[in-house]
């Protein structure tokens, strides 16, 4: 046993090794296998990756095509959406204020805005622009993302802010907000005298040479060298893929969630990004944020998950997974049709981008990511893609057939007359007025500032739903106790911010 010890011991030395900086030819090898094996499998149209070690961006290509059933190949320099990794954008321009000395992340947002409200009056006086990035205000998960695919606007939901009931204590725990973003914007705006698009761009897309970004609904309709966005569905066992064109695409929602997740960016572009926080603030010879700033948006600040192999971490716009073999930063992006996922680990000096034209679950991304990292890091070979996929389409047979049971015991009840139906209901000054139309035997709704116009599609009983800016909203009609007047409409945003009823006027 002693003679063969030394050997068992280099054995396992030599496995555990990570590749060296020259391997990274093999590591795109391998990488680029197990990308194809990947996007077969989650039948992804089009996606792209692009692969970052010692500051330099080694790997970058498309795979597929920019619109299902088309031969228009995506490459490095095709943009997708990036969905939430847009917050480290925000938190970045934050971050070069603080430099500045124009603000510190303890300061409270209503020193800044005294136009600031909130439900509760405590928490408008004491939270802090700290407490945005963080997701620490007290407003439930994503509470209010659908609000802008009526057509309001960030001034619209800012002053909505005052109607959301919060659903926990005030940093008393974490929950994952967008419209929370745009306080951020506002106190962006307020210091520099210059709108959230402008910031980003002089202060991030400049500096590190981004020329293929862009923001908000605008700037990716602008864009030449685009993917078109999918949907992703599961139908008799099988996934269904559909491209999403007009309003489908929920570009005004886009603009509307701005600084929560309105970049638009190709994998070229993305690594000039990671490299930048791998540098910590540094391009080139430049500082363009401090490295001090850099390594405060890098402490965690609230775990969002543990268990025994590892503790995930939020800080300031950056999720933060230790575990027993590595520690990884990261943020994931989802909007209509569009998926992302921007991964960097210090140890090894190395990130990975991917942008994806359709909108698959998470596993698919973090299958990359993991690959990425275990290559690397000299591990073992572990198929993450194949494990989350079989769960995940056992998961949706499930779900599907659990629905169709329930759909098939409930007891259908006959729509009111679409005539008692029809007519002008008035909530307030925030959110205007719906009108309810009565044309060739269908109902439609023309509501929100943008006067946008939906068919309603009946569900069951007085529930009716429909359609706008890519999102479906349920709606329910109040009759009077004999069933002969319409008394007000309700309107499911989508969460818990039920705003009340809207009031029939005529």
């Amino acid at each position: 046993m002693k003679k063969l010890l030394p050997l068992l011991l280099f054995i396992s030395v030599t496995v555990a090794t990570p590749l060296s900086a020259q391997s990274n030819q093999e590591v795109a090898r391998q990488m680029e296998q197990y990308i194809n094996q990947v996007q077969q499998q989650w039948q992804i149209p089009g996606m792209a990756v692009s692969l970052v070690k010692n500051g330099e961006m080694f790997y970058s290509k498309g795979f597929g095509t920019k619109e299902f059933g088309k031969n228009v190949p995506v490459d490095g320099n095709t943009v997708f959406q990036v969905g939430s990794v847009s917050k480290s954008f925000t938190a970045a321009v934050i971050a070069s204020l603080v430099d500045e000395g124009k603000l510190s992340w303890q300061d409270t947002v209503k020193n800044i805005l005294p136009d600031f409200r909130m439900y509760d009056r405590w928490v408008e006086e004491n939270l802090q622009v700290k407490d945005i990035m963080t997701h620490h205000t007290g407003l439930q998960g994503q509470l209010g993302t659908y609000i802008g695919n009526m057509g309001y606007n960030r001034d619209d939901i800012y002053n909505m802010f005052r109607l959301l009931k919060p659903t926990y204590s005030f940093r008393g725990g974490y929950e994952y907000n967008n419209i929370t973003f745009i306080i951020a914007a506002r106190i962006i705006e307020k210091l520099t005298g210059k709108s959230w698009e402008e910031n980003v761009r002089e202060r991030i897309f400049h500096p590190l040479g981004m020329a293929s970004s862009t923001l908000n609904g605008e700037g990716f309709a602008a864009a030449k060298n685009v993917a078109v966005p999918h949907s992703v569905s599961y139908e008799n066992s099988v996934l269904k893929i559909d491209p999403l064109y007009g309003e489908e695409q929920a570009l005004h929602w886009l603009t509307a969630i701005g600084p929560a997740g309105s970049v638009s960016s190709s994998v070229n572009d993305m690594a000039k990004y990671i490299s930048f926080l791998l540098a910590k603030g540094k391009v080139g010879d430049r500082q363009v944020i401090s490295e001090n700033q850099m390594n405060y948006m890098r402490i965690g600040h609230t775990i969002t998950s543990q268990d025994s192999a590892k503790v995930t971490m939020y800080g300031h716009c950056w999720f933060i997974e230790q575990n027993s073999r590595y520690r990884v930063y990261f943020h994931t992006g989802s909007t209509w049709g569009f998926t992302a996922i921007c991964a960097f680990i210090p140890e090894i000096d190395a990130g990975i981008m991917v942008l994806v034209n359709c909108d698959q679950p998470a596993e698919a991304r973090y299958a990359l990511m993991r690959r990425f990292i275990d290559i690397y890091k000299g591990f073992p070979e572990k198929d993450y893609s194949t494990e989350s996929f079989d769960k995940w389409m056992d998961s949706n047979r499930k779900s599907t057939e659990a629905q169709a049971k329930k759909e098939a015991e409930t007891v259908k009840e006959a729509a009111p007359a679409y005539n008692l139906l029809a007519g002008t209901y008035n909530k307030d000054y925030l959110f205007g007025k719906a009108v309810v139309t009565l044309e060739n035997g269908e109902l439609y709704i023309t509501c929100g500032p943008k006067g946008w116009k939906s068919k309603l599609k009946h569900v069951n009983g007085n529930k009716f739903d429909f359609r706008m800016d890519g999102n479906s909203f349920d709606i329910s009609f109040q009759l009077d106790k004999e069933g002969t007047k319409c008394i007000s409409l309700d309107i499911n945003f989508g969460y818990t911010e039920n705003f009340g009823p809207w009031p029939k006027v005529s």
